[in-house]
């Protein structure tokens, strides 16, 4: 029997009674695949919790009727508002996530919620732009930041304007929240694990009819004449109120001109205005930081600090996973984002404040699509999310969780309970337990419970060296002899794209605090934005 066996078995038979079975199944299955078999023998079965049982569903049922029924709306003005944006966070990735956070701990992981899944009210955020069926991050922000629904790939415009074009977006930029919160004295500040000129957390503060347009290296000489500015400048030029506050995440390179070296790396910067915003934050804030690692984080001194502006990384951060492995310079969100806190209940103390904290790289693993990272990057959030659960009370502090647009990340294959997430399929026999072999596709092949429906399709490991195999008419990879657990593992894929793209269809909103109740249907996604305003008294 192969070693993986034994370890499997031996990982097992401390269950209670009612898993024996699992037990015993999963010896056959050891011994019925053999060695050969190391796709299959490799995973991990999980124990759903002993305590499951008819009285437990019944009381378990019973308990949360008893939570809504005595549950009561909080109707007071909201002091302050968090805004947590999952970019790319779809439905799909959210019961993943829940799973592999789980099942990272050792239990089935079905059962389980993320921090923000006890949330009281629930409603879904229909996601389409004014001229596409799937969404993308610009416009979507813009929605929530805005109130209004406007084009793809435009950032803080209206629809009128056209995409990339300077000259057709004079005249449509329209107010975001977090400069009306900062006009009316309350502090504000975002948080991102993207560059900070990157699409969602952009739309707080800038305006523009072309997302890429994050620096002036970016942009055309046409458009720069015509009187755009890039997106990295029009964090300088946010004039209202006390300014930003917080504004942390990568994107350091679009900071420093071309002719000098950022302190990260050494390396040159991107501008060619000549212009070195760290520096001119410093000049245009009095008690201000500049920081660029997590030690300096870790120092600040955000009772004397007024505004900090944190850059981390020349482009996006590093995902979480590879931030784990790293002895490193990067903070994590839950840190960023209890910083954040801090430093704006300080600030905010008579007015109160506005955060948005984005999780970005959630949307890049899928694009790469690499669920693992995509669900990492979702466990990370949640932590985040209870971080400020923690520091905050639903009194005075709404709190919304939502995402801006899905992934095509799937799930089905009608796998067993505990079924590791992340791996192959072991479905149940006729009469509901546990198969001794792994489900077989038609092909006669294995298949994972995960996978996408466009991108780069299969790849795995190999040495560091990422081996792609793109989607092929007649086949796919045969998994039998590859840890589909393994991070590096990407799903198969069925329509061959460069890039996983994104899914259309609705998200989820969490919320729990003042006005939270108002999240109770399927609403347009802008109707984001005017909760807010309401729940601040406006």
């Amino acid at each position: 029997m192969p070693a993986s066996c034994l370890r499997q078995i031996a990982s097992v038979t401390s269950c209670t009674a009612q898993y024996c079975l699992r037990t015993t199944l999963m010896t056959g299955l050891c011994l019925a695949l053999g060695t050969a078999a190391s796709w299959a023998t490799a995973q991990t079965f999980y124990p759903a919790p002993a305590e499951e049982s008819p009285e437990h569903w019944q009381a378990l049922g019973h308990a949360e009727l008893q939570r809504a029924l005595a549950r009561t709306p909080i109707t007071g003005r909201a002091k302050n508002i968090i805004l947590f944006v999952g970019d790319g966070m779809g439905i799909s990735t959210v019961t993943a996530a829940r799973i592999f956070d789980a099942q990272m701990r050792g239990s089935a992981g079905e059962e389980n919620l993320l921090a923000f899944e006890s949330f009281p009210y629930v409603g879904l955020s229909k996601t389409y732009n004014t001229n596409q069926q799937t969404a993308d991050s610009a416009g979507t922000m813009t929605a929530m930041m805005s109130g209004i629904k406007t084009r793809a790939g435009v950032i803080g415009v209206n629809q009128y304007a056209d995409r990339a074009d300077c000259q057709s977006s004079l005249g449509t930029e329209v107010p975001s929240l977090m400069q009306d919160a900062a006009a009316r004295g309350l502090a504000t500040g975002f948080v991102t694990t993207t560059r900070i000129t990157h699409a969602t957390p952009a739309a707080t503060y800038a305006h523009t009819p072309e997302r890429d347009w994050e620096s002036d290296a970016n942009m055309s000489a046409e458009a720069i004449a015509a009187g755009c500015r890039d997106i990295a400048a029009q964090l300088l030029s946010f004039d209202f109120g006390d300014g930003i506050n917080v504004a942390m995440g990568g994107g350091l390179a679009a900071f420093v001109p071309a002719t000098e070296t950022e302190p990260l790396t050494g390396q040159a910067g991107q501008r060619l205005d000549g212009r070195n915003l760290t520096r001119e934050w410093l000049d245009k804030y009095p008690d201000s930081a500049f920081i660029w690692n997590r030690d300096q984080l870790a120092d600040l001194d955000l009772s004397n600090t007024r505004h900090v502006l944190g850059l981390f990384n020349r482009s996006q951060m590093s995902y979480s996973h590879d931030r784990a492995d790293d002895e490193a310079s990067e903070p994590d969100l839950p840190a960023m984002t209890e910083a954040a806190i801090r430093l704006l209940q300080q600030q905010g103390q008579d007015d109160g404040f506005f955060l948005m904290v984005e999780s970005g790289r959630i949307d890049h693993a899928h694009h790469a699509g690499n669920a693992y990272r995509a669900l990492q990057e979702t466990r990370e959030f949640a932590a985040a999310i209870a971080s400020a659960m923690a520091l905050t009370s639903d009194e005075d502090t709404l709190i919304i969780v939502t995402a801006d647009h899905s992934h095509s990340l799937t799930i089905g294959g009608y796998a067993t309970r505990g079924n590791p997430i992340l791996g192959t399929v072991v479905g149940n026999d006729d009469h509901g337990h546990p198969q001794t072999r792994a489900s077989i596709a038609d092909d006669d092949m294995p298949y994972t419970t995960l996978g996408y429906r466009d991108g780069l399709g299969f790849a795995e490991d190999a040495g560091g060296d990422r081996r792609y195999q793109m989607p092929v008419a007649g086949g796919r990879h045969d998994l039998r002899e590859v840890d589909t657990t393994h991070p590096d593992f990407h799903q198969e894929a069925l329509v061959p794209l460069a890039s996983e793209g994104h899914a259309g269809e609705d998200v989820a909103i969490y919320a729990r605090g003042p006005w939270a109740h108002l999240f109770h249907s399927t609403h347009e996604q802008h109707y984001i934005y005017h909760v807010m305003r309401h729940a601040l008294g406006w």
